[in-house]
């Protein structure tokens, strides 16, 4: 009850935040609709060349799109913001404030600064997913779709990929307890999202595993929309959510070291 507050109190001063700035918001708003047809005539240029890319139609490649804002959106609306106010907190000792208030610190640093008008991008992301999944080019039309099982799977890979890509952020942050001046946590994470923004299968076997394994991008979107092609067997659901479970816990572990290595304002 003591977190739903919080998320309560966030909302409500980050919705005063975005209101006080309606101009900006209607900007980014159709900053992003610009992004996104750029987005979609590059895939248009892709198809007007060849018919598929890596076995998946213009269709599914639609929904994967769909699926990359997604989680890129949850990270814009809910991590990003966050990000300098960190970096700047750890070099000059402010951090104290949030280390000493009656909360985990991990989800006072993630969560103070909430993106509300990104509500748009998670909407718009949604119906590219359901658009795509259900284009004559895709293989993974509503008639298809006959398990609820896949559409179960599907959501919680969604999830488990989101919590992933939380896990590398958070260990990117992390390292400023390190290396104080690490302002490009957030343009390295970026970087290696955007691999996610295809197919996994089009990438070469070595590349494939690290982007699957090592730095699981992939799990984050390729994985997801495989489980609603029937791709996956009920056993690689379990190892991809066991890999989100595994980055969360080994990114809660160097939080913690880093949290014991901050020396605050009065050292």
């Amino acid at each position: 009850m003591h977190t739903l507050r919080l998320i309560k109190t966030f909302l409500k001063i980050n919705i005063q935040m975005s209101l006080a700035y309606r101009a900006d918001t209607i900007i980014n708003i159709l900053l992003n609709l610009m992004w996104l047809g750029w987005e979609l005539l590059s895939l248009s240029i892709i198809f007007s060349n060849t018919k598929t890319l890596g076995g998946w139609g213009p269709g599914e490649l639609i929904a994967l799109l769909g699926v990359f804002r997604l989680i890129n959106t949850l990270m814009a609306a809910l991590l990003w913001p966050a990000t300098e106010k960190f970096n700047a907190s750890v070099r000059d000792g402010s951090l104290d404030y949030t280390l000493l208030q009656p909360a985990n610190s991990l989800f006072l640093v993630s969560f103070a600064r909430i993106t509300v008008w990104r509500a748009w991008d998670l909407a718009l992301a949604v119906i590219l997913v359901v658009i795509g999944i259900n284009l004559p080019t895709s293989s993974v039309g509503l008639g298809n779709v006959t398990s609820s099982g896949s559409i179960l799977s599907f959501c919680v890979l969604i999830l488990s990929g989101a919590l992933i890509i939380y896990s590398l952020w958070v260990v990117l942050i992390a390292l400023t307890f390190w290396f104080t001046k690490f302002d490009n946590n957030v343009t390295i994470l970026q970087a290696m999202l955007n691999a996610g923004q295809y197919p996994s299968t089009i990438y070469p076997v070595w590349l494939r595993i690290i982007v699957t394994f090592i730095v699981p991008i992939a799990v984050a979107t390729t994985v997801p929309l495989q489980a609603l092609r029937g791709e996956l067997q009920t056993g690689q659901v379990f190892v991809f959510l066991g890999v989100s479970a595994a980055s969360f816990l080994v990114a809660s572990q160097v939080w913690k070291y880093g949290v014991r290595r901050y020396s605050g304002a009065s050292s």
